[in-house]
């Protein structure tokens, strides 16, 4: 907290001496088989509430003058909150019947970066994989090596059963049943331009609905699963991780703006064909320097929003 109050104050000096004014974030909470004909008018409605709220929270952010990777993290944050998603108190549960979070985070400025993987404790896992960028001289951790820097760090350590959601263990017994690992409720992830120009990404989940052997995904690589860099774009992927680990899915879009002139929008639609190729599943969101947002996917639909500050607001599910 002290944390945030000190970047705040100097977010709002530097504003106050001729910061850009202009700002946008974008998240996405997961993709897969989300179609309008299998969902209730309900859970819909749910779903959209609890992505405008998570906008809601990155917006006040950056439009009091927070930087954009405290937008990130608070938002993110409100997501791992949500039993609706697949990060935080949504994971889904490994084949031993366990929880396993991971998270990674950003900075587009100075490339800064830092994730954390396969813990079981840590309640907001994004959380944690900020303090390792900011407070630690590593970029990933793992497992209770992790854990244990949380706690150094004065994070909140919750007992393994606060992931349990009746919902997401009926889907573990499921997907035994049918071998049939893919969760279509997935991944968290949030990119943002703050109003002094900076870029960040961050991404949080918990991994593939019965997942064996400490498997781990994409989430916190910093390359494939999230990536951001002032020059090009921040970005955030969602989908079967192991195709976007041998793509370095993230960072390669990036490289097609830096090398091949592509837009942030071309960049992406370029990467979701690479993966397409392979066969691959999932979809990205990325935001350029300029407040141009691209949010792309291969499946039937990506739960997905963005906000500007002009005002302009869009929340999606849909392949609309």
């Amino acid at each position: 907290m002290k944390r945030f109050v000190l970047i705040f104050v100097i977010s709002v000096l530097a504003l106050s001496s001729g910061a850009q004014s202009k700002y946008a974030l974008a998240i996405h909470g997961g993709a897969g088989v989300i179609e309008k004909s299998k969902m209730s008018e309900a859970s819909q409605k749910l779903y959209r509430e609890a992505l405008e709220h998570a906008l809601y929270v990155g917006d006040s952010v950056l439009r009091n003058g927070g930087t954009c990777s405290e937008a990130v993290v608070c938002t993110i944050t409100e997501l791992e909150n949500c039993p609706l998603f697949n990060a935080g108190k949504g994971a889904v549960f490994t084949n031993r019947g366990t929880n396993e979070l991971d998270a990674s985070i950003m900075k587009g400025c100075n490339l800064s970066a830092g994730a954390i993987a396969g813990v079981t404790d840590i309640k907001n896992p994004i959380v944690a994989a900020c303090e390792v960028m900011e407070n630690s001289e590593h970029v990933m951790l793992c497992g209770a090596g992790a854990s244990e820097f949380a706690k150094t760090r004065g994070l909140e350590i919750v007992d393994p059963s606060y992931f349990y959601t009746e919902d997401r263990f009926r889907s573990l017994q499921k997907a035994k049943e049918q071998e049939k690992k893919i969760d279509k409720h997935g991944t968290v992830g949030c990119v943002a331009l703050d109003q002094f120009g900076n870029l960040a990404a961050g991404t949080s989940t918990g991994g593939m609905n019965n997942k064996k052997y400490g498997r781990i995904g994409d989430s916190p690589i910093i390359g494939a699963g999230t990536y951001a860099n002032n020059q090009t774009c921040a970005v955030s992927c969602t989908g079967h991780g192991e195709y976007y680990i041998r793509l370095g899915f993230a960072r390669d879009i990036s490289a097609l703006m830096e090398y091949q002139k592509l837009d942030v929008k071309e960049a992406c639609r370029e990467e979701i064909r690479k993966l397409s190729v392979l066969n691959g599943t999932g979809g990205v969101i990325a935001l350029d320097r300029d407040g141009n947002i691209a949010m792309e996917f291969n499946t039937p639909g990506m739960f997905r929003g963005y906000i500007k500050s002009t005002g302009e607001k869009a929340v999606a599910m849909f392949g609309e």
